[in-house]
């Protein structure tokens, strides 16, 4: 394959420099997320604002990103998060990431803050850093449009009007809604005075074996679409979700309070409102719906934190919230996660119309949603207290915390209620960047009931029982470094083994795509080294920042509020079967009781070169 290149762009010296990526580096972190934390691990000091200039933004694409690879369309952006003071990473499909590559670049770090408002132009091989001052405060369709009207057919990522204010859950957008959506990246973008980065190549990607690389993609597609799930995502989208955890009790509704909401959301009703399905890169499944409302989704998550969990009960008001957070810049997750705390505080009393700036709050109110989604990427009035995220607890006051629903700082993107389905709740708890779904989301947890055999073989266990935390740790476990791995390969989740079917992708599926598009001979054992070290690694970013496992724990409201809905009624998170399982997990990874890496971990992590 093409040499890996890495550019290192200094905003504040205006200094760009071009260096290789070392082959043997490659081989441990494969690329996307893996490259990322290592590379964070090197370039950031100790105590860092994440808004200052100090703070560093990594944009890596993942080894197999571009290629014909199935779903390798992906790309990571990394670095400290604004939302949390934890590790920030963010992926996102679309086109940017295969763009970056044939552009001539892997990966950029992105150092300093320019003067005034800039992008970068990456272009066969050569970095330009150059005046952003017409786009800056356009949304990110309309400053999309301008770019390509001023340079002609090209890819992009940039921040909208909430990354340019600081909202610290701003995030960085590519295309009609793909996004690098959680961690606040979007703002560490605009605290550099990055609009965006530009891309555009004709250099193209090497394959080392193009013959055997078209078979297995063939032999692929036949396997994929052998799984029911496939044709099912590719008509309806991630919308499918919904109805399945809604049947059970297990979809957040009003913050929480709640675990079942109304039918008018499953994908039956959502698809009335889809003008066609669409791709990513290389993808094969065709899972983003173009709306009928001007944009795209909403994903399952959007009809969760956005429908569900601000108890709005039509396609029609998730899919409006839904494009205004895409135009704005806002992650959705956060967004939602953000709105329905608030309200609930508001209901109970805890705020008022003095907190507020005279506005009334309450579920259900689209209007006041739209408004307050306006006002949070402006950073006015009440706006600019909600913009901080979770760390508006220092304006609500300590009792405010107990209704948050979030970890580590960061709002659970996951519309899924964890009291029900415990592997869940253990993933959110221990995840390196907070309370996100993407990070070990064993959906076959309650999307099917498999054969003990082949649960044994996935998980290594056989225990088919979503309400009890009995050896979820070897689940997370197993999903955690299968999905670095896939984050780091530049893959989408969506196809990967045990994300939404036992028949999707696996290590070797992984290592035959690498031997085709490389010569590396990698085997399946390596691979799961290689999930090891990332996770070990954004482990060892984040005790760096100050975590301690006081941190890898869960909202409030999930020990000792039972769900009072449906099937799933009564059940809740018991604390000390809770703590138990984060021994067995801390464990299994050989962590210490504590959660920190042992010391001969930690020496070995940092030399590697």
């Amino acid at each position: 394959m093409n040499k890996r290149k890495l550019g290192i762009v200094d905003l504040t010296t205006r200094k760009v420099r071009i260096e290789d990526i070392p082959e043997g580096l490659i081989k441990r972190f494969l690329g996307g997320r893996g490259l990322n934390v290592y590379y964070l691990n090197k370039y950031l000091k100790k105590d860092t604002d994440p808004l200052s200039p100090e703070n560093v933004l990594l944009v890596g694409t993942g080894l197999l990103t571009g290629t014909l690879a199935p779903s390798s369309s992906r790309f990571s952006v990394g670095g400290l998060s604004p939302e949390t003071g934890f590790l920030g990473d963010a992926n996102c499909g679309g086109f940017f990431g295969p763009e970056l590559r044939y552009a001539g670049f892997d990966r950029l770090l992105i150092l300093g803050k320019a003067k005034k408002p800039s992008y970068l132009l990456v272009h066969d091989g050569r970095i330009e850093i150059r005046d952003a001052t017409a786009y800056w405060g356009k949304d990110t369709t309309e400053a999309q449009q301008l770019f390509r009207r001023e340079l002609g057919q090209c890819e992009m990522m940039l921040c909208g009007v909430a990354g340019e204010k600081l909202v610290r859950f701003a995030c960085v957008r590519t295309g009609v809604k793909n996004a690098a959506g959680r961690c606040g990246m979007g703002a560490v973008m605009g605290s550099k005075n990055l609009k965006a980065v530009v891309a555009q190549g004709s250099d193209g990607i090497k394959i080392k074996y193009p013959e055997r690389m078209q078979k297995l993609v063939e032999e692929i597609k036949d396997y994929l679409f052998a799984s029911k799930i496939t044709p099912i995502m590719g008509k309806v989208g991630t919308a499918l979700l919904y109805e399945v955890s809604n049947a059970i009790g297990a979809i957040r509704t009003k913050n929480s309070q709640l675990n079942a909401w109304v039918d008018e959301l499953n994908a039956e009703e959502i698809e009335k409102h889809v003008e066609k399905m669409v791709a990513c890169s290389s993808c094969m499944v065709h899972c983003r719906h173009r709306n009928t409302m001007g944009g795209e989704g909403p994903e399952y998550t959007a009809i969760g934190l956005l429908g569900a969990n601000l108890c709005m009960e039509t396609p029609e008001q998730v899919i409006e919230l839904n494009n205004i957070c895409n135009e704005l810049g806002l992650d959705i997750s956060s967004a939602g996660g953000i709105l329905s705390w608030v309200y609930e505080l508001y209901e109970k009393g805890i705020i008022n119309k003095k907190t507020t700036g005279g506005l009334e709050l309450r579920f259900g109110d689209l209007e006041l949603s739209k408004k307050l989604l306006h006002m949070i990427s402006r950073r006015e009035g009440f706006g600019d207290v909600l913009a901080e995220s979770s760390r508006a607890i220092k304006t609500f006051g300590p009792e405010s915390a107990d209704y948050l629903t979030a970890v580590k700082g960061l709002p659970q993107s996951d519309p899924h209620d964890v009291r029900y389905v415990k592997a869940f709740a253990l993933g959110i708890a221990t995840s390196s960047r907070g309370a996100d779904h993407l990070r070990s989301r064993p959906t076959l947890e309650i999307f099917s009931k498999l054969p003990p055999e082949v649960r044994q073989k996935i998980y290594g266990t056989t225990n088919q029982d979503p309400t009890t935390l009995d050896e979820k740790e070897k689940t997370i476990y197993f999903s955690e470094n299968i999905f670095s791995v896939i984050d780091s390969l530049g893959i989408c989740k969506f196809i990967c083994h045990g994300f939404n079917s036992p028949h999707f992708l696996k290590y070797s599926h992984f290592k035959d795509l690498i031997y085709a598009a490389t010569g590396w001979e990698i085997d399946e054992e390596s691979l799961r080294e290689v999930g090891c070290r990332i996770i070990d690694m954004e482990r060892m970013f984040n005790l760096k920042q100050g975590l301690t496992r006081d941190d890898d724990t869960l909202p409030k409201r999930y020990f000792d509020d039972p769900m009072p809905l449906k099937v799933s009624k009564g059940h809740h998170v018991d604390r000390a079967q809770f703590a138990l399982a984060i021994d067995r997990f801390y464990k299994l990874r050989d962590w210490t009781e504590d959660g920190k890496l042992k010391p001969e971990r930690v020496k070995e992590l940092e030399s590697i070169k």
